[in-house]
């Protein structure tokens, strides 16, 4: 688990309000869910035998003797919140999202941590193809955005009904227990447990195995075919470029239909930024009415890391402050604050630092400078009482100005 520092924060920020102004725009709203939830949420969502049940909660108990879990993934307390406060009675459709910490006890690597981030989309009530595609289309406009489009790749699959998977699971197991000897030690002990796990595996080998193993598109059932094709010929319609891969599975235990994955290849073996799928039986299976739902979630460390890689940060945010305001003597100082503070109401975007802490006019330069400021504003004595301020360009030779209290606003906001 790691620290993000105020150096850091910035892309952070930047990120999170592109996603923000770019969901509300399609008309979804945010949703803020607790940290701690039962433990029983996610054995009964994303499946006791999966690695993150198994292997990668930070599960623990409480002074009551509760069970509780830091959640690994947001889908789970998402569908939980809308069966609890009742939002889904009556079939009403809604499009929510979510951003905030995920725990897993994995092995940290590049780009993945054990506290991590997620930005998170869910929509309910909704069975068509239509919002399947919306979801991926939003995301496509936001790679757009930040300048990531030409580094990523959609790779789509169907995972059809769970009958489907059911028949094909057992033909899957059949002819990978006849190559028992040849899989790598992972899909040995997912074969009983979890063996569509295996189709995504890494290991070369169990890869090569596959290539004649029985294809799950052979067992879709021919509302699961038009479903795919509908999103298909959706998102050809919307110009977004995808890549079919019959070996897509996702991790969790709920997800059937549309599963999908941006990928990219810039960040070495962590390629997967934005990952997630329909998962029509999650809300039964947690104790509600049946209700179809679809979503998605972004590794928020992976995307900052692609950004960063790519060079794709923006220059604004190499620059915290716009103006370092320099005083000198005790009326100077009053006279300061009064005048930051009218400059804050007429120009609200103005990153401005007041100095504080006293110091000679050498020292407040200095840490003008190291600031970044592109401008430094001097009030003296015989300024304060003037109502005037010097003007100093910091990253350039020009000239310094001399100015009417008055007067200031405009000329900052002609020169920034």
């Amino acid at each position: 688990m790691n620290d993000i520092l105020p150096a850091d924060s910035a892309l952070w920020q930047y990120l999170e309000s592109s996603v923000a102004k770019l969901l509300g725009g399609y008309g979804y709203q945010q949703i803020r869910l607790p940290i701690v939830e039962s433990t029983e949420l996610f054995k009964r969502s994303i499946g006791e035998v999966t690695d993150i049940v198994e292997k990668e909660m930070y599960t623990f108990a409480d002074r009551n003797g509760d069970s509780l879990t830091l959640r690994p993934e947001g889908t789970a307390g998402c569908v939980r919140a809308m069966l609890e406060h009742g939002l889904l009675g009556g079939g009403l459709s809604h499009k929510v999202w979510y951003t905030g910490p995920m725990f897993r006890h994995e092995r940290p690597q590049k780009g993945r941590y054990r506290q991590f981030h997620q930005i998170g989309v869910e929509t309910f009530n909704l069975t068509g193809p239509d919002v399947d595609a919306e979801l991926i289309i939003l995301c496509w406009r936001l790679w757009q955005q930040l300048g990531l489009r030409e580094a990523v790749t959609l790779e789509l699959n169907s995972l059809g009904s769970s009958e489907d998977r059911a028949r094909y699971r057992a033909d899957l197991v059949t002819y990978l227990r006849e190559r028992f000897d040849q899989l790598d030690e992972d899909s040995q002990r997912r074969l009983d447990s979890n063996p569509l796990r295996i189709l995504d595996s890494k290991v070369a080998a169990t890869q090569a195995l596959l290539a004649d193993a029985p294809k799950l598109a052979d067992y879709l059932n021919e509302q699961a075919r038009e479903h795919f094709a509908g999103l298909k010929a959706l998102l050809d319609a919307a110009g977004v470029p995808y890549v079919v891969n019959p070996r897509l599975v996702r991790g969790l235990d709920y997800y059937g239909l549309t599963v999908f994955e941006w990928t990219t290849d810039r960040l070495g073996a962590q390629g997967t930024v934005c990952a997630g799928g329909r998962y029509d039986g999650l809300v039964e299976q947690l104790g509600g009415k049946p209700a179809p739902a679809v979503g998605f979630a972004m590794g928020v460390e992976r995307l900052l890391l692609l950004i960063e890689t790519l060079g794709k940060v923006p220059a604004e945010l190499a620059r915290q402050v716009d103006v370092y305001l320099v005083t000198l003597g005790d009326q100077a100082v009053q006279a300061g604050f009064g005048l930051a503070e009218q400059l804050r109401d007429a120009l609200p975007d103005l990153r401005l630092v007041v100095h504080c802490g006293g110091g000679s006019f050498k020292s407040q330069f200095k840490k003008a400078d190291k600031s970044g400021a592109l401008y430094a504003l001097i009030l003296g004595e015989n300024e304060a009482a003037s109502q005037q301020v010097g003007l100093k360009p910091l990253r350039s030779d020009a000239e310094q100005e001399l100015l009417d209290w008055q007067a200031l606003p405009a000329r900052l906001d002609e020169l920034l």
